[in-house]
């Protein structure tokens, strides 16, 4: 099946600054991809070009087939997009609201339509209501319905969750799993790494260029391993040099009363070292494994793009 959204060497800069650099990367229908980076890294650059709102300073990508700078309107009317401020009308209602944006999205059933996204995210009972009376909570959900009223193949949300309490984000992220099941592409800006590694299936990091691209599991394995965590009775120098030798096992180290052994294939191994604690003496309370959190991957490569 032929992916949604292709980039190839997309940049952008905004005078002599770069923006964005070389961006090459391909989604496919269905999935959830998460675009992760400090401030200024270009992640809603990125959005911004990919709805064709702006253009690329050069390289090419295209959207559900559409050739971004080349099918521009197409790109628009096929994608919904969530922006970090909502941009609502405050003195229209929630129902005027959207009425007036699926004219412009040129929807066939509007009442039918604004009618079933607004039960779908608990606001019909405030449809009369002014916008400018609603919550940030409120708001927002009344934004990505606004992104949905045309029934959009993909959707891009940046920042969805933002400045959320945590009942209204909870409620976010359950519309957007839902969003999933459905099929719909969904291309995700956050800050809220957490919310990335459940919602996402695979994670971006950006930092300008293209840094780390791959599932949320696979980018900690890659950094860090796995490591098996062995509670002990009593840690002794003598059970980590019992595994230090063994060609499968990366490190050992002690800490308080525990052996973290970073190894290939857990799974595999542990019974064998199990075996060869207890047959050493070693009195193990349980074993569990270390692991490692989006942040923990995060935060090693921002760091290791700034050391270069």
């Amino acid at each position: 099946m032929n992916d949604m959204i292709t980039t190839q060497s997309l940049t952008k800069k905004f005078g002599e600054n770069l923006a964005v650099d070389q961006l090459s990367l391909s989604i496919p229908p269905g999935e959830v991809f998460g675009l992760l980076g400090p401030n200024g890294a270009g992640k809603t650059t990125i959005i911004r070009m990919l709805s064709a709102l702006i253009g690329p300073t050069s390289g090419q990508a295209t959207v559900i087939g559409f050739e971004i700078g080349k099918d521009d309107y197409d790109i628009r009317k096929n994608v919904g997009i969530l922006t970090e401020a909502p941009g609502l009308y405050d003195r229209l209602s929630a129902e005027r609201n959207l009425g007036f944006f699926a004219k412009l999205y040129e929807v066939e059933d509007i009442p039918s339509q604004v009618e079933q996204y607004l039960r779908m995210l608990g606001l019909w009972d405030r449809r009369h209501e002014e916008v400018g009376t609603f919550s940030k909570g409120m708001r927002q959900k009344l934004a990505i319905a606004r992104a949905l009223l045309h029934e959009p193949k993909v959707l891009f949300l940046d920042e969805p969750t933002s400045g959320l309490d945590p009942e209204v984000a909870h409620l976010v992220r359950d519309f957007i799993t839902e969003l999933r099941q459905e099929g719909r592409t969904i291309v995700i800006c956050t800050h809220n790494l957490d919310e990335a590694d459940r919602l996402c299936d695979r994670i971006a990091v950006i930092n300008a260029r293209l840094l780390a691209l791959d599932t949320p599991a696979n980018l900690r394995r890659q950094l860090f391993g796995r490591s098996v965590v062995f509670h002990l009775v009593k840690a002794e120098e003598k059970y980590s040099k019992v595994l230090e030798g063994k060609d499968f096992i990366q490190s050992v180290k002690i800490i308080d009363d525990k052996l973290v052994v970073t190894l290939d294939d857990p799974e595999t191994y542990n019974p064998i070292l199990i075996r060869d604690l207890v047959s050493h003496g070693a009195e193990i309370r349980f074993v569990g494994e270390l692991r490692r959190t989006l942040e923990d991957v995060y935060l090693r490569l921002v760091k290791t793009e700034e050391e270069k």
